[in-house]
């Protein structure tokens, strides 16, 4: 199962990020529209991501709800027919939430830095460093990119957007 080193930070400015991502030397990939659902799973987190007017992935992961960098390992399945699965899928399991995010993705080195609005919780900062060159080489570019962009571990979220979204649904009830 591929495996990444990941850390998601709330931040006031997606354009002070960008700049930042610009001077580090990240290469501008793309600007995703994308809707995750989530499905009630007894361990990890399966979604069904739909980036709009492009394609679809059914995404199952796992990884500790700790703050700081975290490892989490993942399998992603292209997906030629959402609607389909999610029907399957919301049968058999139930929906758990839906997130929507605007995401500008920049890649650097073997590294994603996204740059996200998520509706209904703000915007965030995200790195996913890919194990592609064994774990010293990924925490090495980790803690570049924790300088590039002045974070600090403590500032980290221990929750995904579905965790966040789920608690701010509640507070609202």
């Amino acid at each position: 199962m591929p495996q990444n080193l990941e850390l998601k930070v709330p931040i006031a400015s997606l354009a002070a990020a960008e700049r930042i991502a610009h001077r580090l030397g990240a290469q501008y990939a793309a600007t995703l529209h994308q809707k995750d659902t989530y499905y009630n799973v007894k361990s990890g987190r399966l979604k069904l991501r739909e980036i709009l007017d492009d394609h679809a992935e059914l995404i199952y992961y796992r990884r500790p709800n700790i703050c700081g960098g975290k490892y989490s390992q993942y399998t992603i399945l292209s997906i030629d027919d959402p609607k389909t699965i999610h029907d399957i899928l919301m049968g058999a399991l139930g929906t758990l939430v839906v997130v929507q995010k605007k995401r500008r993705l920049y890649l650097f080195d073997n590294a994603r830095i996204h740059l996200d609005h998520v509706k209904e919780l703000g915007t965030f900062l995200e790195f996913e460093v890919v194990i592609e060159h064994g774990k010293p080489q990924a925490r090495a570019l980790f803690q570049q990119l924790c300088k590039a962009f002045c974070i600090q571990h403590t500032e980290s979220l221990q929750y995904s957007y579905c965790d966040l979204l789920l608690q701010a649904k509640k507070k609202k009830n």
